[in-house]
């Protein structure tokens, strides 16, 4: 499996998004929003792993899995993360968002993002939105870094068609969980 493939220590990988699966669930059940399928970044995996989980709530299993990108805090490479929810700051918000109308974009498809933890609320002021960038691979590459953003997770074009696919084919759009 690719998750074994790319995880540096797939024991901790999985443990911790079973562990943000089952929290998100209860938020989703509690606010009405999907609790069937959500999407999970998991911070702690270096950006050449795969660490962008489709995860199936109902079963607690793995749909897919990609790379994305992290925010680089207006820095010309940021080593290591850092996060921030303050306007301007180019970096990734921790917290749970929920993925809101769909739009043609500069980087072509895209998903405007509305933070709902107070770590990530100013995410829609800030232009967070989940879309594709090029230099994002299919494949992970560690432990080469891949590209970075201004704070929106981003992914492969490929990655990305396969996300819309699932994004429309739910009746609820799901969730997106960035958690370190």
């Amino acid at each position: 499996s690719i998750l074994v493939l790319s995880a540096k220590s797939p024991d901790n990988f999985t443990s911790r998004l079973n562990q943000q699966a089952s929290e998100l669930k209860k938020f989703a059940k509690q606010h009405g929003y999907n609790d069937q399928l959500a999407f999970f970044v998991d911070m702690k995996e270096g950006s050449g792993l795969a660490r962008f989980v489709v995860y199936n709530l109902t079963n607690n299993t793995i749909e897919k899995i990609g790379l994305v990108t992290h925010g680089r805090c207006n820095k010309l490479w940021l080593y290591g993360r850092s996060y921030s929810n303050k306007i301007g700051s180019g970096c990734t918000s921790l917290g749970i968002y929920k993925i809101g109308s769909s739009y043609q974009g500069k980087f072509g498809l895209a998903y405007k993002l509305h933070g709902l933890s107070t770590t990530n609320s100013n995410a829609y002021a800030r232009y967070v939105v989940l879309h594709a960038m090029e230099c994002v691979p299919e494949q992970p590459v560690h432990p080469d870094p891949i590209c970075q953003s201004d704070g929106c997770p981003a992914v492969s074009p490929a990655f990305m068609k396969m996300l819309h696919a699932t994004i429309q084919s739910e009746k609820k759009p799901p969730l997106l969980y960035i958690y370190q």
